[in-house]
C-alpha cells in the first residue's frame, strides 16, 4: 500500500504480503489474514502461513522466531503478526492427469486446534481458477465456522460425471471426495479429529464379515458391481433388481 511504501509500516493484509515476498522469494506458498477473519476473532492479530519450498513444508522454530521479530519492528503498535504450522500432502488422484501438493495449516487457541488455511498446488494451470475458488471457499469455512467437519460430508457427495474410481482399497466419487479424505487424514495427524478404533479378531472386536453368496447360472451375476450408495463391490443383480449386499440398497427397473 501506499503507507507500507513511504512509512515503512505493515498496515495491511497485503502489506504483509509484500513484505514475505521479499524476504521468501522462493517460497511455495504464502498466506496472510487477520484475526478479524479468525473464528473466534481475535483482533490486533495477523496471521501468516508460509511453505518456504517445494522441498520445505516448514519453517523452523529459530526461522518462525526471526520471521515474528522482523514483522513485528515493521508493524503497526496494535498488530501482533502469528507465525502457524502447516502440512503438506502429495494427492495422486485417478480423476486428473497431474499430481497436486495440499497445504493444510492450523493454529492453536486455548488449548484447541483449529484449521486456518488449504492451499492446492499443481502444473496443471488450466485447473488454476478451480483450485482457486475451492480453497477460498474451504478456507473461508476453516475460519469463520464453529464446526467445519460438515464440509468432509459435503465433498464426499459430489460425484464426477464420469464415474467413479477406486483408489488403494477405496471408492471415491470425484476429485473433491479425494480432497475430503486428504482434510480428514490432516485433521487425525494435527489431533482435530481422534482416529476411530480398529478392532481386530485378536483384540475381541466385534468383526462382521459379510460373504458375497457364490456364483449362479444367472449370467447377471457374472460380477458384482459397485454399489452406488456405499461405494463397495458387493451390487448383485437379480430379477431385475439391483441390491447390495453389505448395505442393503436397493433398485428395480419399472
Amino acid at each position: 500500500s501506499k503507507f507500507y511504501t513511504s512509512q515503512n509500516r505493515l498496515v495491511t493484509v497485503q502489506d504483509y504480503k509484500a513484505k514475505l515476498q521479499e524476504l521468501y522469494p522462493g517460497a511455495d506458498s504464502i498466506a496472510v489474514w487477520g484475526g478479524e477473519d479468525a473464528d473466534p476473532i481475535q483482533y490486533g492479530k495477523v496471521f501468516v502461513s508460509l511453505k518456504p519450498s517445494q522441498y520445505s513444508n516448514n519453517l523452523t522454530t529459530a526461522e518462525k522466531t526471526q520471521l515474528k521479530n522482523d514483522l513485528s519492528d515493521l508493524s503497526i503498535l496494535t498488530v501482533r503478526p502469528e507465525v502457524v504450522d502447516a502440512k503438506v500432502y502429495k494427492l495422486k488422484s485417478a480423476f486428473i492427469k497431474n499430481s497436486v501438493f495440499v497445504t493444510l495449516s492450523f493454529i492453536k487457541h486455548e488449548d484447541q486446534i483449529r484449521p486456518i488455511e488449504i492451499f492446492i498446488n499443481s502444473k496443471d494451470l488450466t485447473r488454476a481458477p478451480e483450485y482457486v475458488v475451492l480453497t477460498r471457499l474451504i478456507s473461508a469455512i476453516f475460519r469463520r465456522s464453529a464446526n467445519p467437519m460438515f464440509i468432509l460430508e459435503e465433498l464426499q457427495g459430489i460425484f464426477d460425471p464420469n464415474g467413479g474410481s477406486f483408489k488403494e482399497g477405496k471408492y471415491y466419487h470425484s476429485f473433491y471426495a479425494e480432497i475430503a479424505d486428504v482434510i480428514e487424514r490432516f485433521f487425525y495427524d494435527v489431533d482435530i479429529l481422534e482416529k476411530p478404533n480398529t478392532w481386530t479378531t485378536e483384540n475381541d472386536g466385534d468383526v462382521s464379515t459379510i460373504t458375497p453368496p457364490t456364483e449362479t447360472d444367472n449370467s447377471e451375476n457374472v460380477a458384482f458391481k459397485i454399489c452406488p450408495d456405499c461405494g463397495a463391490k458387493a451390487l448383485k443383480t437379480e430379477n431385475g433388481c439391483d441390491s447390495c449386499m453389505t448395505c442393503g440398497y436397493s433398485k428395480c427397473d419399472k
